[in-house]
């Protein structure tokens, strides 16, 4: 008989008890559980991920093209490029997981086997020969230090855990790509990658790739540009393991393992620097600035600027920009011809530095003008010594040319036209109409807009002159050059279209004595480049500003600190430079000039009253021009502005039968009424004789034409002979006066002023050039007196 219960009751007791044992152990397990889990979230709340701030770090500046122009250091002074996982190389990405992690996309942030292998050799070596890390706990080592030990260790396999709970397997990656270590103050592979190979990490090869993906591992020991054979020998390893799991084929590594380890001296790029410091500046936290910036023509630019300004006076910089017709976009952009040099202020932005503009708003001047009805491109000027209120305008090379056409004036350059009509136009009128166009004006404190603007009285930034000149391939329209994308694009109406097409082809027009300058009156010179150059007073800045169908560029060069720079002028000194560049530049896409606007057409003017050839009789038609033509706008030739010495521009007049004027209580035999065209009273001196006003016949009283004070010159015969003295140096010179006048004279040698008296005060002039020359005395209200001298070596 069976105790109480049999076997039956035995079993079932025995079961239950280990039901009962197996509860408690899975709910310790389940305890357990539950209890890690509390104390990793714990800790990770404790202990939260220190991950990079995604607007802190270093910032790179680019080109358009993703060439880095300019890097900035963080506060750690590290330089890292940001790129993301699809700009890099896929070559390198096989080549990192490859070798560093196999089973990334698998794993929880560690490879339990990888531990293992690495506790076992500490147990049997008593050190680690291999630390099993996973990609993931290298970032956790990267973005958190770690001391290099067992505890170290856990707290690494702690942060991996946390990586793969709060990011996703590509920004783990990214974190990597962004900020592993590749020597000195490099972090990041596309920063590496450019450091050392002069490439986006983009375009790696084989080899390259190999290389970039274990350099990480000992950036001291394996950097190319300081050990290019440690460094081989690591890629190598990279380039066996990579055929022996079948990821790149033997003839791929065998290529690649004939390549060699060739690395630049660690550098950061330093081109476009002053654009970049200040585009950093508008945008600190922004990691990636892309400009619209040429990489290679900015680079040629800088080094043509560089070769020139090397040759020029000491402290000399320069500046260049050139801008994108169709788009405004800048695509070279040179702030000073040698950045960080302190002896050249380097570290000046001049693109943007007030600057005097000298001449170089006088094509605005015109062809506002243009479109006020003023003038044609034809319309006849006054280029002689004049006195507009006080201001006394002298011309750039001190001559005077007499009678010039605006076009004449423009390409010249001269200045007594350009004041005479601004005088017209208005000073404010004309400054509120370049603020319309962008280019606004700075003036000295107190100052306010006058006729010395036109002269360089106030100051213009090279950026706004550049987009001013852009409006003659706009339509008119001016606006500010952009240098990012993200930049908006403003504009602003600054001339008509028939207006700026003018101007552009005057200028297209614009005869230069520089190498490289397009021809003048040639079939291909209109369509090519139209230029101007402007020079401040005193040689304190050069300018040199074009336009050509898909182009606008400007060159300024002068001393940042404003102090002058003898003997370097826009046409000596940034006009060849200006030349060069346009020679570098692309063929691009642009308006062309040669079509003519509907508002332009050509018309035949007569000097000097200024109106269609058609409608003037053949007798007042002194000298025909053809003249382009807007909105059908024939002015007349301007009033002098000293309304007392201008009486029309039609004169009846009787004369006797050899021609001579007749005044109102004088007769004379033949006496007959005539009709002329007079000229300008200050152009008298450079009329010939059949242009000039009849004279008064002899014993007529003086009347309302007659020239107030004539006057002659004394001190020296018409015609006479003069010999230097034998074996002297001294330039001959003669002293002279201006007997009978009655004011200022201004004196003229061979068209130069030599300068000015007063009254009948005395006046010595040089001549110091062996041959013929005039000396001409200019006085007031239209008189003059001239003599023509020779001058005659002993020899």
């Amino acid at each position: 008989m069976s105790p109480a219960g049999g076997p039956e009751v035995v079993g079932a007791a025995r079961a239950s008890s280990r039901c009962r044992r197996g509860r408690r152990i899975g709910g310790s397990l389940l305890a357990g559980v539950l209890s890690a889990l509390l104390l990793c979230r714990v800790l990770d709340l404790l202990f939260p991920l220190p991950l990079p701030a995604p607007d802190g770090g270093s910032t790179v500046v680019l080109a358009r093209d993703g060439t880095p122009l300019r890097a900035f250091a963080d506060a750690r002074g590290v330089w890292s490029y940001p790129a993301t996982v699809d700009q890099v190389s896929p070559l390198y990405r096989q080549a990192l997981l490859n070798y560093e992690d196999r089973w990334f996309y698998r794993h929880p942030g560690i490879n339990p086997l990888a531990l293992l292998r690495g506790l076992a050799g500490l147990l049997r070596d008593g050190h680690i020969h291999s630390g099993g890390s996973t990609l993931t706990m290298q970032v956790a080592r990267i973005i958190s230090p770690i001391p290099h030990s067992v505890g170290g260790k856990l707290v690494q396999i702690f942060r991996a855990l946390q990586l793969e709970v709060h990011l996703d397997k590509t920004q783990i990656l990214q974190l990597y790509l962004d900020h592993a270590p590749f020597g000195g103050p490099i972090e990041g592979v596309e920063a590496a990658s450019w450091a050392y190979l002069g490439k986006p990490a983009s375009q790696l090869s084989h080899a390259e790739a190999a290389l970039l993906a274990v350099l990480p591992q000992s950036p001291s020991r394996f950097r190319p540009d300081r050990h290019p054979e440690r460094a081989r020998q690591a890629r190598d390893k990279v380039l066996q393991r990579m055929q022996a799991q079948g990821v790149w084929t033997a003839a791929q590594v065998r290529d690649a393992r004939l390549e060699p380890v060739v690395a630049r001296s660690l550098h950061t790029p330093i081109h476009a620097a002053l654009l970049a410091q200040r585009l950093h500046a508008a945008q600190p936290r922004q990691r990636r600035i892309v400009t619209t910036l040429d990489a290679d023509l900015q680079q040629a630019v800088e080094e043509r600027v560089g070769e020139v300004v090397a040759r020029l006076p000491p402290r000399t910089s320069a500046a260049v920009l050139v801008i994108d017709n169709a788009s405004l976009q800048a695509r070279v952009y040179v702030g000073s011809a040698a950045f960080g040099d302190a002896r050249r202020l380097g570290d000046v932005d001049m693109v943007r530095a007030p600057r005097s503009p000298g001449s170089t708003l006088k094509p605005f001047l015109y062809g506002l003008a243009l479109d006020d009805g003023l003038i044609t491109s034809q319309s006849l000027l006054v280029d002689a010594p004049q006195d507009f209120g006080g201001y006394r305008p002298g011309n750039f090379d001190e001559s005077f040319h007499g009678p010039v056409s605006v076009a004449e004036a423009l390409q010249r350059s001269l200045n007594v036209p350009a004041v005479q009509v601004l005088d017209q136009l208005g000073a404010n009128r004309f400054v509120a109409r370049l603020a319309n166009g962008g280019l606004d004006l700075q003036w000295p404190a107190g100052a306010s807009p006058n006729l010395s603007v036109i002269l360089g009285g106030a100051s213009a930034r090279l950026e706004q002159l550049v987009g001013a000149y852009s409006a003659l391939n706009h339509e008119g329209i001016a606006g500010l050059p952009r240098y990012t994308l993200q930049q908006p694009l403003r504009q602003g109406r600054l001339l008509s279209p028939g207006a700026a097409w003018i101007i552009r082809d005057i200028l297209g027009h614009n005869p230069a004595q520089v190498e490289g300058a397009p021809l003048a009156d040639t079939i291909d010179s209109r369509s090519d480049i139209a230029w101007k150059t402007g020079t401040s007073y005193g040689y304190r800045d050069a300018w040199a500003i074009g336009v050509s169908d898909a182009w606008t560029f400007g060159v300024w060069i002068g001393r940042p600190d404003g102090s002058p720079s003898p003997g370097q002028y826009g046409a000596a000194t940034a006009l060849p430079l200006m030349f060069d560049i346009t020679r570098m530049l692309p063929p691009g896409r642009g308006t062309s000039h040669d079509a003519r606007p509907a508002s332009v057409r050509s018309v035949d003017i007569c000097w000097p009253l200024g109106g269609a050839a058609a409608a003037t009789p053949a007798a007042l038609c002194r000298r025909r021009r053809t003249a382009w033509v807007l909105d059908d706008a024939l002015p007349p030739t301007f009033a002098e502005h000293d309304a007392g010495a201008w009486i029309g521009g039609r004169l009846r007049l009787r004369l006797d039968a050899n021609g001579r004027r007749l005044s109102a209580t004088c007769h004379g035999r033949g006496e007959h009424e005539a009709v002329i065209a007079r000229w300008p009273t200050l152009l008298a001196p450079w009329l010939s004789l059949a242009e000039a006003l009849p004279p008064l016949a002899p014993g007529c009283p003086a009347d309302s034409l007659q020239a107030a004070s004539p006057i002659r010159i004394a001190g020296l015969d018409d015609q006479a002979v003069l010999r230097r003295a034998p074996n002297s140096q001294t330039p001959l010179a003669v002293t002279l006066q201006a007997l009978g006048a009655e004011g200022d004279v201004q004196w003229l040698l061979d068209g130069r002023l030599q300068g000015q008296t007063r009254n009948e005060t005395s006046i010595r002039i040089a001549l110091p050039e062996v041959g013929k020359h005039q000396i001409t005395a200019l006085g007031q209200g239209g008189s003059f007196a001239r003599i023509e001298v020779a001058v005659q070596s002993m020899n």
